[in-house]
């Protein structure tokens, strides 16, 4: 007679993924989500509003100076407390004098604070926008409300960031723009009307207008960490 000899289930476990650790990763994968849809939210569509840049009163005697040699006299409500008050200053200057070039100052020269305390004197702008100074690049930053009746966003604040190349070469300016980004997003050159990465001063500076009085009226550009400058041509 012959002996049938039982067949013993394998102890090896099922390699199949179990119920709780399902349960484990759906619940990760919904924390990880809410996190990243809090912080896009946060950051790019209820941006706060940008600090103002305030200056010392060394700053901005240093400022106000150079506004006047710009040709800009600086009211008492731009300048810090204790200076002169914007009718004196008028008043200095309605003077008679016979006009003359000789040692005028054709070097002009912001710091990345001056720029953005410049900015800062209208309030309004000075929380929605920054200027951000590195060699060769002028960065803005932009906080664009959206009106109430925009689709999707109405009544939202959208981030809004670009940079452009300002820099001297061959005897004349180059003024490149390097990108817009919206919440983050860079927009295709394509939609920019092609102007991303074109040299404006070699494609319109020679067509009259803006840009060849700008190309021609400038003898100097440097961009650097923190600093511009311009030297402006007789």
């Amino acid at each position: 007679m012959t002996q049938i000899t039982p067949v013993s289930r394998s102890s090896t476990p099922a390699t199949g993924l179990r119920v709780s650790q399902v349960v484990m990763i759906v619940m990760a994968t919904m924390v990880v989500t809410v996190a990243v849809t809090f912080w896009f939210v946060r950051s790019y569509i209820y941006a706060a509003d940008f600090k103002p840049v305030e200056l010392d009163h060394g700053e901005q005697q240093q400022l106000d100076h150079k506004l006047r040699v710009l040709g800009y006299e600086p009211s008492a409500s731009d300048s810090s407390p204790g200076h002169s008050a914007g009718r004196d200053s008028d008043e200095q200057w309605l003077r008679p004098q016979r006009y003359t070039e000789d040692g005028a100052q054709r070097r002009v020269q912001f710091s990345e604070r001056e720029l953005n305390a410049v900015i800062a004197n209208n309030r309004d702008l000075a929380r929605k926008l920054a200027v951000d100074l590195s060699d060769d690049l002028i960065s803005a930053r932009l906080l664009v409300p959206l009106d109430a009746d925009f689709p999707i966003l109405g009544g939202k604040t959208l981030r809004v960031s670009a940079g452009v190349e300002m820099a001297f070469a061959n005897g004349r300016p180059r003024v490149i723009l390097k990108g817009v980004s919206l919440m983050g997003i860079p927009i295709p050159g394509a939609w920019l009307g092609g102007l991303k990465n074109i040299d404006l001063i070699s494609e319109f500076g020679d067509a009259g207008g803006f840009w060849q009085g700008f190309a021609e009226g400038v003898d100097n550009i440097n961009v650097r960490d923190g600093m511009l400058q311009v030297e402006l041509k007789p």
